[in-house]
């Protein structure tokens, strides 16, 4: 059991240590948020030494609570908490706060600092992010649990803010959090009444208690943030509450300590000066240097001893229930570890052998969903999430089992929320045990960019397949054709973009998505439907480095045309004609230029030859492919926004045809 009665240091005093800790970092690196973790303190106590499950030895516990600060610029809190309570952080990399390659940086990064579960700034996703937890909690729980045998049962707690609650992400994920039950999930809000232009009552005077009632959320009101014992009774009522995720709303006063800007917006994002600093000293009665901790301050935040004897209690339980359900047990360990089945190669290697023969002339989103079809079965750990677009987009398969508040299941319908749909991906990655995937239309992957973004900057291994890709999308217009989606997605760091240009490419394509685990993919699909491209099996193959020969010249190429999509055949009907006329051109098609960037220097120049004129063939933005055909070369695409009419008027209209191919091929050859 969690120590309750901390009988070594006060309360009083291990806030006032995390006050003392954190006004000095920022002091110290001339930058940072004080305020929010002066306004905090006591709220961090009453969570982090009387309430969260966590072993500071092992930050990687399957049933560890998890702790999500949504407000992340005040990163110092929880780099205080971290250090304090016995985790891999020491003083020294608390006194270099900010600095480069520091194990603190700015705002809390996954992966760079033990304890931290996800990376937050851009407010509104951490909370996001926590609702995809407390999903996959809720999924693992119904899933793997059996009678007397609870494996899976930890909380999702978070601490935001009014700019978290200001963004519209927040709305979208906190809404579906009540819909879905999450009473894993408890949220305490850090109601001061502040943000960086001042007082919020000029621009934020929602009734947020109200707000997440109306959402299904059992709501705390009116708890004082300063008063350990409130907060401490807050959460224990709280966690009693299995069926309804909590929102815990606590008044608080930021840069609570400061006797000069205590409930000024002054403190929240700027440093207090050594002046203030030596008041706020002699006004909190701390009489020890920057960086010097109590001893009686360590011994009672110290979580090392309570975590080992939590994680043991957890691993006697797994072992009988290893025992009691050896093959539960087996699968639990191999998902939790994200191993992907030991067949998966063997199954994958099969299906694609299928696609290969496949004669069907199908759009790009039915292909994908064949291979939902078969991961389906293979896959036990893939989630998908629909932004109301299932049907549409094809994002589905026959045994999905949708999670309700009642019940856990391996899909969630999300409704129109495509930006909280991405942020909870995320959250549910960082979880573990499940592989994410949302469909949705590529144009809107505009409402979900950011989360996209933060999926590359953490390297985590979902999946975006997005359906709609081109000017093909036809009478739905200018509003859902994509153009500069693709260029710009590829410009991310760590986004691997793909657009298949048939079945077999789109199998190639989920096949290298799911088993590179560090690197989120999005998938580009079409709505039209495509006939199947003829190729050898040592060309299947070589789909997998990104981009390859499809077709060849008869002997050296006059130029080389490179394709992706549904203009893949463009592209091969530009080449047939060009040949009559004498014109021998060689046709590549590159589904992902982020694996073909990727290959040796020796495999690019052989499928693209220096010297030789390039043409390329996408019906989206032409920019981005000057990378390849240089200034030089021809680009057949579309930089303006498209029209309302059919798609076949519409490729004519833009001169994205074989015609307008092959032309433009003759006019960089000369």
């Amino acid at each position: 059991m969690l120590n309750k009665n901390p009988a070594t240091a006060s309360s009083i005093e291990l806030a006032n240590t995390i006050r003392v800790l954190s006004m000095d970092a920022v002091q110290k690196a001339v930058s940072g948020h004080p305020g929010m973790p002066m306004g905090m303190a006591e709220i961090a106590v009453a969570l982090w030494t009387r309430h969260l499950k966590h072993n500071p030895k092992n930050p990687d516990w399957l049933d560890r609570d998890r702790f999500v600060l949504s407000n992340g610029h005040g990163s110092m809190l929880l780099y205080s908490l971290l250090h304090l309570t016995g985790y891999d952080l020491s003083m020294d990399d608390i006194r270099n706060f900010r600095q480069l390659h520091s194990k603190t940086p700015g705002h809390p990064e996954h992966d760079v600092t033990p304890g931290v579960e996800t990376t937050t700034g851009p407010l509104g996703q951490g909370i996001a992010n926590a609702v995809g937890m407390a999903v996959a909690e809720k999924m693992l729980a119904a899933s793997f649990n059996k009678p007397r045998h609870k494996i899976v049962d930890h909380n999702t707690f978070v601490f935001l803010g009014d700019g978290c609650l200001m963004e519209g992400v927040s709305h979208e994920a906190c809404s579906l959090a009540g819909t879905l039950g999450l009473g894993k999930l408890i949220a305490l809000y850090d109601d001061n009444g502040i943000s960086i232009d001042g007082h919020v009552s000029g621009w934020f005077t929602d009734d947020t208690p109200k707000r997440f009632e109306a959402y299904g959320w059992q709501v705390i009101r009116n708890v004082d943030g300063h008063d350990v014992e409130a907060i401490d009774a807050a959460i224990a009522e709280a966690k009693k509450n299995t069926k309804q995720p909590t929102l815990i709303c606590c008044k608080t006063t930021i840069g609570k300590g400061s006797p000069s800007y205590a409930g000024d917006a002054h403190c929240h994002g700027n440093v207090l000066g050594d002046e203030e600093i030596a008041r706020v000293r002699e006004a909190l009665g701390w009489t020890l240097p920057p960086f010097e901790v109590p001893a009686n301050v360590y011994e009672t935040f110290n979580a090392e001893e309570a975590g080992k004897q939590a994680e043991s209690a957890w691993e006697e339980a797994f072992a009988a229930y290893e025992e009691a359900f050896p093959a539960e047990a087996s699968e639990f360990q191999r998902r939790m570890s994200g191993e992907l089945p030991a067949d998966f190669d063997a199954e994958m290697g099969a299906f694609i052998a299928s696609a290969e023969g496949l004669t069907d002339t199908i759009p790009m989103r039915k292909a994908s969903q064949n291979v939902l079809q078969m991961l389906g079965d293979e896959l036990p750990e893939l989630v998908g999430l629909s932004a109301d677009l299932a049907g549409s987009c094809l994002s589905i398969w026959d045994k999905i089992e949708p999670v309700t508040a009642e019940t856990g299941g391996n899909y969630i319908y999300c409704g129109v929320r495509e930006f909280g749909l991405g942020a909870m991906m995320n959250g549910i990655f960082l979880h573990g045990g499940f592989r994410p995937f949302g469909g949705g239309y590529v144009v809107f992957s505009d409402y979900q960019r950011n989360a996209i973004r933060m999926a590359a900057l953490m390297k985590l291994g979902v999946v975006y397949a997005l359906s709609h890709d081109s000017i093909a999308v036809g009478e739905d217009g200018p509003t859902h054709q994509p153009i500069e989606h693709l260029g710009s997605l590829r410009l991310m760091p760590n986004l691997d973009v793909w657009r298949p240009a048939d079945a077999v490419e789109a199998a190639i394509a989920w096949e290298t998505a799911l088993k590179h685990t560090g690197t989120p993919t999005l998938m580009s699909l079409s709505r039209q439907v495509l006939p199947p491209l003829s190729r050898s099996a040592s060309q299947a193959d070589a789909i997998r480095r990104g981009g390859y020969v499809l077709a060849e010249a008869e002997g050296t190429p006059a130029a080389v045309i490179i394709a992706t999509g549904a203009e893949t055949r463009q592209a091969l009907d530009a080449r047939a004609a060009l040949a009559k006329e004498g014109i021998q051109v060689r046709v590549v098609s590159m589904p992902s230029t982020f694996v073909f960037d990727s290959q040796d220097k020796a495999y690019k120049a052989e499928v693209l030859p220096a010297g030789i004129p390039r043409v390329s063939v996408e019906a989206a933005g032409t920019e981005y492919w000057r990378k390849y055909v240089g200034l030089e070369g021809g680009c057949v695409g579309i930089d303006t926004f498209g029209e309302s009419a059919p798609p076949p008027v519409l490729f004519e209209l833009f001169g994205i045809t074989a015609e307008g191919v092959a032309k433009t091929v003759k006019s960089v050859i000369g």
